[in-house]
């Protein structure tokens, strides 16, 4: 079996050192199984984009030159489909570099990919609990968050925390306290976004840092409001817990 295999090889590779055409065809053709081979050990997406295009034309080469029809009308169909996808994901990678000039994450240049939604007063984007899968952005109107009596103002990016959270679930509920227009964009974009270019991911890290800082200072005004109450009810004067005397 392995005999006749290699002597069927031989006998196709004498055949196309006969004909210039034949061997272009089976160059195009390994060419192409190179870039399939090489794309599986790729993780980024342009980069796999630029090896499922080159395979295409190789394997349209060798459909062409052959011929074989099946493979021609496949990678010809697929071809365009490469084309625009890469030239879809180089505009991204364009709009996030903005990213890097920019003092706070700017949700300017995420509206092209995001889909824009007109909600009622009282209509509940998340629950308390969920699982986060999208990334909003208020484009007009007012979000308030639940549990904290706390609103979104017009222009903010809301919901980013579930995506980094161990359990991806939300820690408060997200309501329109009023007719508000919401821009929302998948999890699957959010995550090119992020491994396409590391500017995004550290701008994605600092937004998130920043509202783990601002529940903090939150909850440190609401600590000490409480001390200072339980002490005026008792009669004393606010004093710091022990724990909190920094001493030399």
């Amino acid at each position: 079996m392995f005999s006749e295999l290699i002597s069927e090889a031989s006998r196709y590779a004498a055949q196309a050192l006969e004909s210039p055409s034949e061997m272009l065809a089976v160059i195009s053709v390994i060419v192409a199984g190179a870039f399939v081979l090489v794309s599986t050990f790729v993780k980024t997406m342009i980069p796999l984009r630029w090896l499922a295009i080159g395979s295409n034309i190789g394997f349209v080469a060798y459909g062409a030159i052959h011929p074989s029809y099946p493979m021609l009308l496949l990678h010809a169909a697929l071809l365009p489909i490469n084309l625009y996808r890469l030239a879809e994901m180089v505009k991204l990678t364009r709009r996030v570099e903005a990213v890097r000039t920019e003092g706070e994450l700017s949700p300017i240049w995420l509206k092209p990919y995001m889909r824009a939604a007109k909600l009622r007063a009282g209509t509940v984007l998340f629950k308390q609990g969920d699982i986060g899968n999208r990334l909003y952005l208020l484009a007009d109107g007012r979000i308030e968050l639940v549990e904290i009596g706390r609103s979104m103002a017009p222009g903010q990016i809301f919901g980013e925390i579930a995506f980094f959270s161990p359990d991806r679930r939300r820690r408060m509920t997200a309501r329109c306290a009023e007719n508000s227009t919401v821009l929302s964009i998948d999890e699957s974009t959010v995550k090119q976004l992020y491994y396409q270019n590391p500017a995004f991911g550290f701008k994605m890290i600092e937004l998130v840092a920043a509202r783990f800082a601002a529940d903090v200072d939150r909850l440190n005004v609401e600590l000490a409001a409480a001390r200072a109450e339980l002490a005026a009810q008792r009669g004393q004067p606010d004093q710091p817990p022990a724990s909190a005397v920094v001493t030399d």
